[in-house]
């Protein structure tokens, strides 16, 4: 299973979550995979049965399986396919007609994801490939102006002298075919046009696959070629690589197929709910089902957030749902358990909040008070890098000490009431940083 729809959503989200608590500007734009091939094939695959507006995602996943099969094997459905992708391209009205129901259902899959997932993407913030259709023809023309791009065998190439072949040529990079349709490379030519003049950006980051880089660079090199980006804008593709099995091989059902997110989050939450069901039996109903959410949800995220996102890494459950080592729920029951002492001193009448600031006394309590001025130097080498694992090992960092701190020092039974106070004070500041909240992992109040 690639670490493509996981990643580039949850990882580009704590990114957005990282850069607003710093205070910066962010405008997040959802890059939907709604144009191309695929639909070309879809259409022409579709036109042939007995369509109806009204069908369900696994039944669009199953024609295009189809569609697919079909495109490998047969010569004239494949350009039939090709033809509609540039009609499609060009505003044809049945192509459009076709179309946008297999968008809509598409869209409305992934909203369920990423509310489960609880990430903050939403329907204002999609722009897809098509948003960017009617800039294409006008940078096509501009490019054949400037002598950036030129016209060979009725299609239109850059070349690239930072690229070369293996004879050593500078590599030629096709922004218009043949058939006058246009390329993935034209749609991020376009893309960085628009962030730049329309959203008047000053950095943009890309949460992209590994294997797209390439890809990325060259069409980055023609929108800087073509001054559409000025150099002093950052252009940063965050890749990120492969999720694996246990056996180091690309993530898949039993089958062999590419596992669904959707399916994955189920199971997600399924293994929790059986964990909680074991550790914590008298906790029931409702409350269970939210709580095997958090924990589940929580634990798939953490895994994927807390590896270096340029390498691959290990798919595991049961690595991922333990609540011993850096792992979601590890932090997550630092944090439940920093609630319910708060929750106990409140009902002792114990007030921790004076105004009078922190003193530390105990080696204990100093490391904590240390790591937590450390925050802020953490959020900004985050914003910076792009590498939400950073801040996951300073979360996992301060849960250690603080169980550390909770097994060896009195809190509630602290005899001196400025201790006391003391003790709660920093109990709490260390809960507010293990609330998770720039990873967008939510902590419940018991475990």
């Amino acid at each position: 299973m690639p670490r493509g729809e996981l990643p580039a959503s949850i990882i580009g989200d704590a990114s957005v979550r990282t850069l607003r608590f710093l205070g910066h500007n962010v405008t997040k734009v959802n890059h939907i995979g709604d144009w191309g091939t695929q639909f070309g094939m879809l259409i022409a695959h579709l036109e042939e049965g007995d369509r109806s507006d009204q069908f369900s995602l696994s039944d669009l996943e199953g024609f295009y399986r189809e569609a697919k099969k079909r495109y490998d094997q047969d010569s004239a459905f494949a350009q039939r396919a090709r033809q509609y992708v540039v009609k499609l391209q060009q505003g044809d009205d049945y192509c459009r007609s076709m179309w946008r129901p297999l968008v809509e259902i598409s869209m409305q899959q992934n909203q369920q994801n990423y509310d489960l997932l609880g990430v903050s993407l939403t329907p204002a913030d999609i722009r897809g490939e098509s948003a960017y259709n009617e800039m294409l023809a006008e940078i096509i023309d501009d490019l054949l102006e400037r002598n950036i791009a030129q016209e060979e065998k009725e299609s239109v190439v850059v070349y690239l002298n930072a690229y070369k072949n293996k004879q050593g040529e500078a590599m030629g990079v096709v922004i218009r075919k043949q058939d006058g349709g246009y390329l993935y490379t034209t749609t991020d030519i376009a893309c960085a046009k628009y962030r730049y003049e329309t959203l008047k950006v000053d950095r943009v980051l890309y949460y992209i696959d590994a294997r797209q880089h390439q890809h990325l660079m060259m069409a980055w090199a023609i929108v800087r070629k073509a001054g559409y980006v000025p150099q002093e804008v950052a252009l940063e593709h965050h890749k990120f690589g492969m999720m694996l099995d246990k056996q180091g091989q690309p993530f898949k059902t039993r089958e062999g197929g590419t596992i669904k997110l959707s399916a994955l989050l189920a199971e997600a939450v399924s293994r929790a709910k059986q964990i909680i069901e074991q550790k914590s039996p008298h906790i029931t109903g409702e409350e269970l089902d939210e709580l095997a959410t958090i924990i589940g949800i929580g634990a798939v995220k953490y895994a994927d957030l807390s590896k270096n996102r340029t390498t691959d890494y290990i798919f595991d459950w049961d690595s991922m749902l333990s609540f011993e080592g850096n792992t979601a729920p590890y932090i997550q029951y630092a944090g439940a358990r920093i609630h319910s002492l708060l929750e106990k001193a409140q009902q002792q009448g114990l007030s921790w909040q004076d105004g009078q600031g922190l003193r530390v006394t105990t080696p204990e309590e100093r490391a904590i008070a240390l790591a937590i001025l450390q925050l802020e130097e953490r959020l900004n080498l985050v914003a910076r890098e792009g590498m939400p694992n950073m801040m996951c090992q300073y979360l996992f960092e301060l849960a250690s000490l603080f169980s550390r701190f909770y097994a060896n020092t009195p809190i509630l039974a602290e005899e001196s009431a400025e201790q006391r106070k003391n003790r709660l004070y920093l109990t709490q500041l260390t809960g507010e940083v293990l609330g998770l909240s720039t990873l967008g992992i939510r902590v419940p109040e018991r475990m």
